[in-house]
């Protein structure tokens, strides 16, 4: 027979691991090993037992001690851990192969008693907001549908005059336990009494007002501060406006989420804002003041002479305020597009023209009056203009 290897080795711990280290250790080899997860596979069940025989005994603090003095011949011929190997009596796997099965399978169970205080659960609604709305804030009125405490049975559920029983099936728990009998021992497992849902209580008759739930529903009306900054896709946690908690547990929370429409303008990204300017051509090589929207209003700008299209400019502040800091807040980059003219006059497309020729483009200036219909002029008639002028 093979010698066994030493259960700290097995579980790849040292000898000072505290108890949630060891547990760690074998949920991560559970999980890897399991027949299961390993059909057929031999080796892996061998290494299973081997782990789950490693830590049926570090978990015991007693079986621990006497393993740490004698080793593994503290559990031989009677000795400490009981004839000849090892058992599962005394030691507590429920959360280990709940946590491992709801890992494997998505489900799991809770050894959670149901029939405790537990919060109630949060609720969701959807705000719309203007793209000026979230940056600078706003109060907006929902009106919602929330449960409150039944004023006919207090929050029994009961019809008055009358009260709940405890469960006569799960003691007033909650809770069903199971031990069976599996091949690495006795395991137990724990769920929900289907008989009274895990509250522990039976309702005979029922309240007629709120049918044993407890509780009635109403519209109500709740006033919601949008802070300032606040982006798309962002929700506002209003305290305590939830559903109602189970035996006396506390209220969930309301989560307002913000939904922000598109601004014709505006872009945003983060705490600042992106937007296009257009200016003239002459604006753009003479220099001037030009008006910018931002969300403040209009703002002057001078640009610089020669200033190109696509230029990027800055106005400092002119964004959106931090959401965690109200004394910050971001800029507005304006992206400036120098505009060609379109629909010129006559007198407007000569001055163009001038000016044309002003900056050097002689050709230029004189290919814009041939395609106007003016007849070009021939080499001999240039020469002769050429003599005249000197």
């Amino acid at each position: 027979m093979a010698e066994k290897r030493d259960y700290y080795e097995v579980l790849g711990v040292d000898r000072n691991a505290d108890d949630e280290t060891l547990k760690h250790a074998y949920r991560k080899l559970a999980k890897k090993y399991h027949p299961d997860m390993n059909p057929g596979d031999k080796v892996a069940e061998e290494k299973f037992k081997e782990a789950t025989e490693a830590y049926s005994v570090l978990s015991d603090p007693d079986k621990r001690r006497a393993y740490d003095q004698y080793g593994h011949a503290a559990f031989e011929n009677g000795g400490a851990g009981g004839a000849g190997g090892f058992d599962f009596s005394g030691m507590d796997m429920g959360d280990i192969f709940g946590d491992f099965f709801g890992d494997i399978f998505g489900g799991g169970r809770s050894s959670r008693n149901n029939n405790g205080p537990q919060r109630g659960s949060n609720l969701r609604v959807v705000v719309h907001l203007t793209f000026e709305e979230a940056v600078f804030g706003c109060t907006k009125d929902l009106e919602i549908t929330l449960k409150d405490t039944c004023r006919t049975c207090g929050g029994s559920g009961a019809k008055p005059g009358t009260s709940p029983e405890t469960c006569p099936n799960c003691h007033g728990t909650g809770q069903i336990r199971h031990t069976q009998q599996s091949m690495f021992g006795m395991i137990q497992n724990i769920e929900t009494c289907p008989q009274c849902g895990g509250s522990g209580k039976i309702i005979r008759e029922k309240c007629p007002d709120c049918h044993g739930t407890g509780y009635t529903s109403g519209r109500k009306k709740i006033q919601v501060a949008v802070p300032a900054g606040i982006d798309d896709g962002q929700s506002i946690r209003i305290r305590d406006k939830g559903e109602p908690g189970v035996n006396g547990g506390p209220r969930g929370d309301l989560l307002v989420q913000v939904v922000v429409a598109p601004h014709p303008i505006f872009q945003r990204d983060g705490v600042n804002i992106f937007s296009t300017a257009p200016i003239t051509f002459a604006q753009a090589a003479l220099g001037g003041d030009i008006r910018i929207n931002t969300v403040d209003g209009e703002v002057v700008y001078s640009v610089k002479p020669g200033t190109q299209t696509d230029t990027r400019i800055r106005l400092r502040g002119k964004g959106v305020p931090s959401l965690h800091n109200k004394n910050v807040r971001g800029d507005q980059y304006v992206t400036l597009i120098v505009q060609t003219p379109t629909g010129l006059s006559a007198e407007a497309k000569e001055a163009l023209r001038e000016f044309d020729a002003a900056c050097g483009n002689r050709d230029g200036a004189d290919n814009g009056r041939e395609k106007e219909g003016k007849k070009k002029k021939t080499f001999r008639e240039k020469m002769k203009e050429k003599f005249e002028e000197d």
